[in-house]
């Protein structure tokens, strides 16, 4: 243990006179998780949508009077009338407007003969979010123009009653859990393997090298020393975070207690995983294309940004190894749920049984020599 904390003790004093480097390991998760969450997370508003009038009875009027509503209370779009169709595609194209509601002549009229008008929303799909959204709400705006004046005593068919189980939670609540896993990462690429690489890089990896440390604690010194600087990031997002998602009694002590496990078992397994990349490298600049690249394969599909299950099927086959996928179900169990550890079992069995592997593959390729 003596040889393995002087491993350790040299990083951290190297971490420790790097301000500016802890500060970023830091401050930059906590940047991504109120831009994204708040980028991402809010609903569609302020749409423009053009609507052309080519029918001007009563019911057309109606009609354009429910769409007023909408922009005064949900403000999800605003109405822009326009003459003719034309000019309104051609703004639809220009990117003008977002959309284009086109009420047909005769429209009045088939509604009283109750021969079923349509109504036709033409929508910019480059952009699914905003098209989405325009024809989402205009969907329910039809079915509330189609119920009777006088609704019946007894309902005529099934209905649907939603229950939410837990209080509504915002996109940047959804997105925590992400965050506090991307900072432990960034904590494994700024310590780990890549303070290895450095130091072969400079030549002073000789110093140690010629010490009677083993190749195991050589490793475990150098892992250990990673996984206490992401620990230190992970409670620091862990609480920050709370505060600035909103999450409810965040200094709940008994939940704190399993996070810092989950917080442990991430860091393990993301600094071993490192370790293990970089064992073999000696070029300096490759592990940073290296993180950059498993930014996005780990970090994307593991479900901290969108669910798994709308992934393609050969997508949701890797993140079955992924150990993003299992740090992040378990931070959205903890914080979003507030649940035990018997929720995270198999998230925390795994990220153990993956930081060993890797320790010990890492164990097996590292070369002792000069």
């Amino acid at each position: 243990m003596i040889r393995i904390w002087a491993i350790i003790e040299r990083d951290l004093r190297r971490f420790r006179r790097s301000p500016a480097l802890i500060a970023m390991s830091v401050l930059m998760p906590l940047i991504q998780l109120v831009f994204l969450g708040y980028a991402f997370g809010g609903q569609v508003k302020n749409l423009r949508l053009g609507v052309v009038d080519q029918d001007h009875g009563l019911p057309a009027v109606k009609l354009k009077e429910m769409f007023q509503a909408v922009a005064a209370n949900a403000r999800t779009f605003q109405t822009v009338a326009y003459g003719d169709m034309t000019e309104a595609v051609r703004d639809l194209r220009e990117g003008k407007i977002n959309g284009v509601l086109n009420i047909p002549p005769e429209f009045s009229r088939k509604l009283h003969a109750g021969d079923a008008p349509k109504v036709s929303l033409v929508e910019d799909n480059t952009d699914q979010f905003s098209s989405n959204a325009l024809g989402g709400v205009l969907q329910q705006l039809v079915a509330s123009y189609n119920q009777p004046a006088i609704p019946p005593r007894v309902a005529a068919g099934a209905t649907l009653s939603v229950v939410e189980i837990y209080p509504y939670v915002p996109y940047i609540q959804f997105l925590l859990p992400g965050t506090i896993v991307l900072a432990i990462f960034i904590s494994a690429m700024i310590g780990g393997g890549i303070i290895y690489i450095d130091d072969k890089a400079r030549g002073m990896h000789e110093g140690y090298l010629v010490t009677p440390i083993s190749k195991f604690e050589l490793i475990l010194g150098f892992n250990l020393s990673g996984v206490i600087k992401a620990v230190i990031s992970g409670v620091v997002l862990i609480t920050l975070g709370s505060l600035l998602a909103g999450i409810p009694d965040p200094f709940n002590a008994a939940r704190l207690a399993r996070l810092l496990l989950l917080v442990v078992a991430t860091s393990l397994a993301l600094i071993s995983m490192m370790f293990l990349i970089v064992v073999r490298i000696n070029d300096p600049l490759l592990p940073r294309a290296i993180f950059g690249m498993l930014n996005t394969v780990l970090f994307f599909p593991s479900g901290a940004v969108y669910p798994i299950e709308a992934f393609p099927a050969w997508m949701r086959a890797t993140t079955a190894i992924n150990p993003f996928k299992y740090a992040v179900h378990g931070f959205k169990e903890l914080l979003l749920k507030n649940t035990s550890l018997l929720a995270i079992d198999y998230d925390l069995l795994f990220l153990f049984g993956f930081a060993g592997l890797s320790m010990g593959v890492a164990t097996w390729l590292f070369r002792r020599t000069l």
